[in-house]
């Protein structure tokens, strides 16, 4: 095993949700595929290997689904097409160190299901859970659905049925029932019986009762509030923990007076530009050329030429 590939699994295998049991045969494969290949093929591709380190939570599509058939495409002596390239083009630059440390222990929080760290009243989720591990109603509607359907086989590996999960502006993938198709009736009836009981999904016979949710997503971070929580923004939600979160992705600072600021910018910019063009038309050097710029731009003539030349680098495109 070389030393770049050893690092590299020892990165998948720090990070939540398993990712090693699913993303290591990958990292195996880039590294005997590539061990083959140019330098400029391996550059290419090596942008979308990357995200491979990056936590699954700002992943914007499955990132190794792509890797894995650039890979195959790459294997058989082929060259990526159009598409292969146009995704890697357009993909952005992985988030830093300090945005990947971030979020990978916020995604070890979420995989607990714990966000302690981020919701102070603790005391409404367990009144909730309570009552519904009381409720008889709920027992019962849960025996009637495994006695229409073979509820095990829609769990994953820990037990977990989940219900159809929503998404912003309460868009989802497909919102069609058929209900001739076994997984669609099920899904359609225990979404009925999640909705009822305020649930985000059963484990095995255990109820699992909607939090006060706080999750990244590649876009932006989305705050869940079950419809049965009595809200309080006061006392329920540690805000300053989740603008810390937060702000791990936000480059630099903003609002109205520094937009502002931007906008006087970009008009000097562009009258800078104007007067650039003026010294050149007439051979202007040294002072002159400085006096006749700072008052072509309404400034004291004392302004070093430093504040200048920041202004033409900052709008230089």
């Amino acid at each position: 095993m070389t030393k770049a590939l050893a690092l590299d699994l020892k990165r998948i295998r720090a990070q939540a949700f398993d990712r090693a049991d699913w993303a290591e045969p990958a990292v195996r494969h880039y590294h005997a595929v590539t061990a083959k290949l140019d330098a400029l093929t391996v550059k290419t591709l090596r942008g979308l290997y990357d995200w491979m380190f990056v936590p699954t939570t700002l992943w914007p599509f499955n990132i190794q689904d792509v890797l894995e058939d650039c890979l195959s495409v790459l294997e058989k002596g082929k060259r990526l097409n159009t598409r292969h390239r146009l995704i890697i083009e357009l993909l952005p630059e992985p988030p830093g160190e300090a945005i990947c440390t971030a979020v990978a222990g916020h995604e070890f929080q979420v995989q607990k299901g714990s966000y302690e760290n981020l919701v102070k009243t603790q005391a409404k989720y367990d009144q909730n859970e309570l009552a519904n591990r009381n409720n008889h109603d709920l027992r019962r509607q849960w025996e009637n659905i495994k006695a229409a359907f073979d509820v095990q086989s829609y769990g994953d590996h820990k037990g977990v049925i989940r219900r159809t999960m929503t998404a912003e502006r309460n868009l989802r993938p497909s919102f069609s029932v058929n209900l001739r198709r076994p997984e669609e009736a099920f899904q359609a009836a225990f979404d009925a019986f999640c909705l009822r009981w305020n649930l985000y999904g059963m484990q095995h016979d255990e109820p699992l009762l909607l939090k006060l949710a706080v999750n990244l997503t590649p876009y932006g971070t989305m705050i869940q509030i079950p419809a049965y929580w009595s809200f309080d923004p006061k006392r329920d939600i540690r805000w300053d923990a989740i603008a810390k979160l937060h702000r791990t992705r936000v480059h630099g600072r903003q609002g109205s007076a520094l937009a502002e600021g931007i906008a006087e910018r970009m008009q000097n910019a562009e009258k800078l530009r104007k007067l650039d063009e003026e010294v050149r038309r007439l051979s202007l050097k040294g002072d002159k050329k400085h006096e006749f710029i700072c008052r072509g731009l309404g400034w004291d003539v004392r302004t070093s030429p430093k504040r200048i030349s920041r202004l033409r680098a900052e709008f230089k495109e």
